[in-house]
């Protein structure tokens, strides 16, 4: 089993969905597994602490409620569910016997790598990992990150267009851009101490025109071209329709300059 999973990391409505359904694809086909939205990092991350330990509880009950209430998808997700309650029944059993220890990061670990079993190469995808990467520096130390990014007007608009049951969407463009900035800004904080060959920035319309699938499939080891062929932008470019607030502004040219293939991965 690899030790080097890809995450797969963007802000909201920056094209990370589609994304995630070709890398699952992918990974299905070549005997491992991509998780859309697994969010079980997420969840451990909310629901694991040294108190919980200390305690001899696992909050089993709440994680699988949540990874029910919004289900996971992709290919070979059931068997992929399947192992995670397995890991996390264990993982409880465990705790409540003090067979632990005191370190919910070697735990977390722990779990997340029983729930992907003996596979070649895994990977997950999930918006909110934005907001935890300090955690997930430790939790999986040698994991790979793609970061797909898409110009701010454009992907604060494709937010205000958000259909469903979304309570935490903004209402103006002025509040989704600065959403916007906060998510991916996290990035350029993180992005310093990650090596290079372990870190690859993408720009989605160059993702849609078909320009990174070389370097993501370099990237990832396996071959993406089949799988990306029919991605396509669901709008147009957006215009910069005015001037971006300057804190959003230098998020964007810093996100655009680590974009550029020879300062990533060569």
């Amino acid at each position: 089993m690899t030790v080097s999973p890809v995450i797969l990391l963007g802000s909201q409505r920056c094209g990370t969905t589609a994304l995630a359904y070709a890398m699952n694809l992918a990974f299905h086909d070549a005997g491992g597994h991509f998780t859309v939205n697994g969010k079980l990092p997420y969840l451990l991350h909310r629901w694991l602490g040294g108190q919980d330990l200390a305690d001899r509880h696992l909050r089993t009950d709440e994680i699988l409620h949540a990874l029910d209430r919004r289900p996971p998808d992709g290919a070979g997700v059931g068997p992929w569910r399947t192992q995670v309650e397995q890991s996390l029944r264990a993982a409880a059993r465990d705790v409540a016997e003090g067979a632990v220890g005191d370190d919910p990061v070697a735990l977390a670990r722990h779990i997340l790598t029983t729930a992907q079993g003996e596979l070649p190469h895994w990977g997950d995808k999930y918006n909110e990992y934005l907001l935890h990467l300090p955690w997930f520096r430790q939790v999986l130390p040698k994991a790979r990150y793609v970061m797909l990014v898409r110009h701010p007007t454009e992907a604060a608009r494709s937010m205000l267009r958000w259909k469903g049951d979304r309570p935490y969407v903004p209402l103006t463009e002025a509040a989704a851009l600065a959403k916007w900035t906060a998510w991916n800004g996290h990035w350029i904080d993180f992005a310093p101490g990650v090596p290079a060959e372990r870190r690859l920035v993408v720009e989605y319309h160059a993702l849609c025109r078909g320009e990174e699938t070389e370097r993501l499939s370099r990237f990832t080891g396996l071959d993406l071209a089949p799988y990306l062929a029919g991605l396509k932008p669901r709008s147009p470019a957006a215009g910069t329709g005015g001037e971006l607030p300057q804190d959003t502004a230098s998020v964007w040219e810093a996100l655009r300059a680590s974009a550029a293939p020879a300062t990533v991965l060569t």
